[in-house]
């Protein structure tokens, strides 16, 4: 592993420019976490003891922005002591920066906020079975598998199997063939309500007094000896409740939940 910069990140952003840009950002979207929506957090207690470098985040995806908005907002919290909390915004003058998240490289083509978030840690790939809206065929570019794997070696990194905010849709081979190679502390995370509180993107509030969660899950524990990459995705996929068996559950909760409705509304005529 290389030796750090001490002024640079891992692609050569001076580290002072992505401080300011988290304080900027963190300040701006605070109110969206604490204020009118409130952000549940649990589980950081599995970060307090983890190594500055090589370990993978894998998470489910809501919006394109306020998912990763919010793990900035723990991380830094996390960074300065703070646990299972965001109420207190100093964290921010002190934010944790070798941290980064991989992101499908058409939703960061334009636009401020995209160009923010590639400064401030995003690391841009090519989708290989879909690009603009069509279904498509292609290799795995292998440079920005060398940026995952540079990040890796240099901090924290977010990434999201599924490779798209629509809930159950299938894990992909390429995170789980990282892991195998890499051989990260792989820590799941469990998001849930961004979907209902904020639009697509992330930007605009669509409701407010929603409660979205972040879930911090224990390190999964992998034998990468033994185990190959297809197990490793099934462990993945299971850890944040993607699969086939949670989908069957998601729906049959939905049909309680319509049942007690219509329940509650004919008491109502009563």
């Amino acid at each position: 592993m290389a030796k750090k910069n001490i002024f640079t990140d891992a692609f050569g952003n001076l580290y002072i420019i992505k401080r300011l840009i988290v304080f900027i950002v963190g300040m701006i979207s605070y109110r969206r976490f604490n204020g009118f929506n409130k952000l549940k957090i649990t589980g950081t207690e599995h970060l307090a003891n983890l190594p500055d470098s090589n370990v993978l985040f894998v998470s489910n995806h809501q919006t394109y922005f306020a998912d990763v908005a919010a793990m900035y907002h723990v991380f830094c919290a996390v960074n300065n002591g703070f646990h299972n909390t965001i109420k207190n915004p100093v964290y921010l003058l002190n934010p944790k920066v070798d941290f980064y998240y991989v992101a499908a490289e058409e939703t960061m083509k334009s636009g401020i906020l995209a160009r923010i978030f590639r400064m401030a840690g995003a690391i841009t790939v090519k989708r290989t079975w879909r690009a603009e809206g069509q279904n498509v065929n292609r290799h795995v570019d292998l440079k920005e598998v060398d940026n995952i794997m540079k990040a890796l070696d240099n901090g924290w990194v977010i990434t999201f199997p599924q490779g798209t905010t629509s809930a159950f849709a299938q894990g992909r081979r390429g995170t789980a063939k990282l892991v195998k190679n890499q051989r990260p502390i792989v820590i799941p995370i469990k998001i849930n309500g961004f979907r209902r509180a904020f639009d697509k993107k992330g930007l605009r509030i669509k409701v407010t007094g929603v409660k979205p969660t972040l879930e911090f899950k224990a390190p999964l524990e992998i034998d990468y000896d033994n185990e190959n990459a297809q197990q490793i995705l099934v462990k993945i996929m299971t850890a944040i409740e993607q699969t086939e068996e949670f989908n069957l559950l998601h729906e049959y909760e939905k049909e309680l939940k319509a049942k007690k409705q219509v329940e509650n509304e004919i008491n109502e005529l009563q």
